[in-house]
């Protein structure tokens, strides 16, 4: 399958777009308008949550693809989002505990791709990613996933602490990876859990982490610090396959 990004511009383009229900990940507005058309975009913008961010009209000159934004540039994903709930009735239909992986401040899209090829073939019923300081489900997401897009449910929130929380009260048990942790060997990994990754250089965000349940460590013997986001993801994930499995 070939995915293709989206890039529109255009008040009347964008306008459409939001209202044909297409899924736009960020908004490009010109600093300082403020017109009937501009406003209409951000009360659709607002109902669907989507990021805007205002910039200067040489940014949208640099961003516009054929110079004619009309000083607004809307990027779409790629691929659909799912909803949380979408992910849970994934696991209800298999008859599983929930295994949820949620991602958190993964901007290299290579990453997210290899973290839903991984995830995808671990049993995890969905990935759950933050609005903002995150990538989105881009063409080279896609490309990456070597297909597992078009299976595994990917959402989209707000913000990951409060969906941790909702989860939690669905039954679900938290667990992040972090070097201050306790060893992955020695953890029940079992029951509806919620695996929470963060980036290599960040790691798991600090009111993220405070709302997990537990942390686990990856036992490492090399001279640098951290592992690619996407191989520790695969590492506990598998951990937490054999330990379903046994």
């Amino acid at each position: 399958m070939r995915y293709e990004e989206f890039t529109l511009e255009g008040r009347n383009a964008v306008l459409e777009a939001f209202r044909s229900g297409k899924t736009i990940d960020r908004l490009f507005i010109q600093d300082g308008s403020q017109d009937g058309p501009i406003k209409s975009i951000l009360r659709e913008a607002k109902k669907s949550d989507t990021i805007v961010t205002y910039v200067k009209k040489e940014r949208l000159d640099q961003l516009s693809p054929n110079g004619k934004h009309q000083g607004v540039i809307a990027y779409c994903a790629a691929y659909g989002y799912a909803q949380v709930d979408d992910i849970l009735n994934a696991a209800k239909e298999k008859g599983e505990d929930p295994f949820i992986i949620l991602l958190d401040n993964i901007e290299d899209p290579h990453n997210l791709g290899a973290m839903i090829r991984t995830a995808h073939q671990a049993g995890a019923h969905g990935i759950i990613i933050p609005k903002r300081r995150a990538v989105g489900l881009t063409a080279t997401v896609a490309k990456t996933s070597a297909g597992a897009i078009n299976y595994l449910p990917v959402a989209k929130v707000t913000n990951l602490s409060n969906t941790i929380e909702e989860l939690k009260e669905k039954g679900l048990w938290f667990v992040c990876a972090d070097m201050d942790g306790e060893l992955m060997y020695r953890m029940n990994l079992k029951g509806p859990i919620g695996l929470v990754i963060g980036s290599e250089g960040e790691g798991v965000g600090r009111l993220v982490k405070e709302k997990c349940d537990f942390v686990a460590k990856i036992p490492m013997y090399g001279q640098v610090d951290s592992l690619n986001a996407s191989v520790a993801m695969g590492i506990l994930a598998y951990e937490i396959v054999r330990q379903r499995i046994s």
